[in-house]
């Protein structure tokens, strides 16, 4: 679906010899990425452990100019996370709730479609993910789909991670191609890239040992590339993790891409820990890492995003320098990354956005779900 070319011609041509002490140790690496080589996994564990910090971000933005310029995306987006309720324990989640404890939710279809109906002229997109809930019927999420479009057949629906399709397969004794075909005639338009934490068995079975592993994460993501529906893919990094279990799971994506050109978007995502206290989080520094060493392994990736509920707005604006190329966008009413302690706001404006971009040297371009151009403010 998407191409990313590595053509040696159309690289920037930039004469290093005026700052030879710049690169340092990278000094190879930039050499390889100038020349359109692929990077392989020795060269991203190298990228990872740099303190070069400022010769990362400069090789990563080479990159990110290469394939997108200085347009800089961004999408007037509703998260909808339409319970909380999960069957799952996943150490690292402080979304998920079971029946019964406190702060525990169910929206109901009459008021997700007045929330909509509310926001209908503000949204171009629509981000829908939930907890495992196995008490609702198959019914309830072709209804939200159908009445979704109902409200405005314009809005690109983006919903249900590979996790949830996986379950509702599991639950509701289909197969995943069979909920991705009903969901799609019902009305969904791409898949966001979430679930995927970290392609690592051993972290695997210490945090999330219920959900997907990396094989079925990837084949439930195939399937919707196969059937027309392009999706996200994501990493959750700054927890348990090794710098090589990141790289391995970047080269993973990498081969998924190049066989179905299915994914639009890598999205890196910070972990926020449960308590204040804790010493497994992600700096600003490791945010800005992620963002780089992402655009420099994910060659065939049409864009890096930096989330900005996740790293905070000036970090992400910062970032835009490291590789990224997208902001994310409103994102309205995300529980997510809040009920697990996030200090960001809960929403940005869309003149809030623009500014940032500009702010960063960068051309603003509101888009749809599928990366249209919908207005650039040059």
């Amino acid at each position: 679906m998407f191409e990313v070319t590595r053509d040696a011609e159309a690289q920037v041509n930039v004469d290093v010899s005026v700052f030879p002490s710049t690169l340092g140790d990278l000094e190879d690496i930039y050499n390889k990425v100038r020349a359109g080589e692929r990077l392989n996994r020795e060269d991203g564990i190298r990228l990872y452990a740099t303190d070069n910090l400022l010769a990362l971000g400069y090789i990563a933005n080479m990159v990110r100019e290469k394939v997108n310029g200085s347009n800089t995306y961004f999408v007037k987006n509703y998260v909808l996370n339409y319970t909380n309720i999960c069957e799952l324990d996943c150490k690292f989640c402080s979304f998920y709730r079971k029946e019964g404890q406190g702060g525990v939710y169910l929206m109901d279809l009459d008021e997700i479609f007045r929330k909509i109906e509310e926001e209908r002229d503000n949204i171009t997109e629509m981000h829908i993910v939930g907890g495992l809930h196995n008490g609702l019927p198959y019914d309830y999420y072709l209804r939200m789909l159908r009445g979704i479009k109902r409200i405005n057949p314009r809005i690109h629906i983006k919903a249900f991670t590979a996790v949830e399709i996986d379950f509702f397969a599991r639950l509701y004794g289909k197969t995943v191609e069979e909920v991705l075909v009903e969901f799609k005639e019902a009305g969904l338009d791409a898949m966001p890239g979430g679930g995927a934490e970290i392609f690592s068995e051993r972290v695997r079975e210490k945090m999330f040992a219920d959900k997907i592993g990396a094989g079925e994460w990837i084949g439930v993501i195939k399937t919707a590339h196969r059937l027309g529906i392009p999706s996200n893919a994501t990493m959750l990094y700054g927890h348990m993790e090794k710098v090589e279990e990141r790289v391995d799971h970047l080269i993973r994506l990498r081969e998924a891409q190049d066989e179905t050109r299915g994914f639009f978007a890598f999205i890196p995502l910070a972990y926020h820990p449960h308590v204040q206290d804790s010493t497994q989080w992600a700096t600003g520094i490791d945010n800005l890492k992620s963002v780089a060493v992402s655009r420099l392994m994910l060659d065939n990736f049409p864009h890096i995003k930096a989330y900005w509920i996740s790293m905070g707005p000036k970090v992400a604006q910062i970032s835009l320098g490291f590789g990224a190329d997208d902001l994310d966008g409103t994102v309205r009413d995300e529980r997510v990354f809040h009920m697990a302690g996030a200090s960001t706001e809960n929403a940005l404006t869309k003149r809030q956005l623009i500014k940032l971009i500009k702010d960063a040297g960068r051309v603003p371009i509101e888009r749809d779900a599928l990366y249209n151009v919908i207005e650039s403010f040059a």
